[in-house]
């Protein structure tokens, strides 16, 4: 694939962006195919370096803000009519309703998700203190004379540091998996708003 067949396979997986933004990026590629063909790489070979249209496209699409899609999105082609405007405002009852509705839906379930990922921080949080606690408990039992009693309590406290370890790893291992979720309903947004199907 040459430079142009590139830059016309991007701009057409890119067609439904602002155009200052598909404009902006196909000069940014443009240069670095030509600087690296003033590095002495072939047209095809500096091609072939930035991988594939699907994955720079998805790349853009993802580092473009959904605000600048919307608002692109949502511009009238054209001057709505007076019975369009009517209709726009007597349907208003009913399709904001819904609207702020199934936005309602999607952000409480988004944030009984996120809740859960706290919860998991808050046990991990809570296991060490308890541990450290504990533990400090033990010494102090064993120094006044309790022996037996301080060491069942440091037996407990380290339990408890042991299992915020294990609980570490699930908290984190969670709050990725959020992010990547987060990430991954955004680009999603982008692509229903922009009409195209995943490449």
């Amino acid at each position: 694939m040459n430079q142009s067949e590139f830059l016309a396979g991007l701009r057409a997986r890119l067609s439904e962006l602002p155009q200052r933004e598909v404009e902006e990026r196909l000069a940014f590629y443009a240069e670095i195919i030509n600087d690296r063909m003033e590095e002495g790489i072939s047209e095809t070979e500096a091609v072939r370096e930035l991988g594939s249209l699907d994955r720079i496209a998805t790349q853009i699409i993802a580092e473009i803000p959904f605000v600048k899609i919307a608002k692109e999105k949502i511009k009238p082609k054209r001057r709505l009519g007076a019975w369009e405007i009517v209709l726009f405002v007597l349907g208003s009852p009913i399709w904001l309703s819904l609207l702020i509705a199934a936005f309602a839906v999607i952000l409480s379930l988004y944030v009984v998700i996120w809740s859960v990922v706290i919860s998991l921080w808050s046990v991990f949080v809570a296991l060490i203190a308890s541990g450290v606690g504990i533990i400090v408990a033990s010494a102090i039992f064993a120094l006044i004379g309790h022996g037996l009693v301080g060491g069942a309590l440091i037996g407990a406290g380290l339990v408890c540091v042991g299992l915020s370890v294990f609980v570490f790893f699930g908290c984190h291992a969670a709050s990725k998996a959020m992010l990547l979720l987060t990430k991954k309903l955004a680009l999603g947004m982008k692509y229903c708003l922009i009409g195209k199907e995943r490449g």
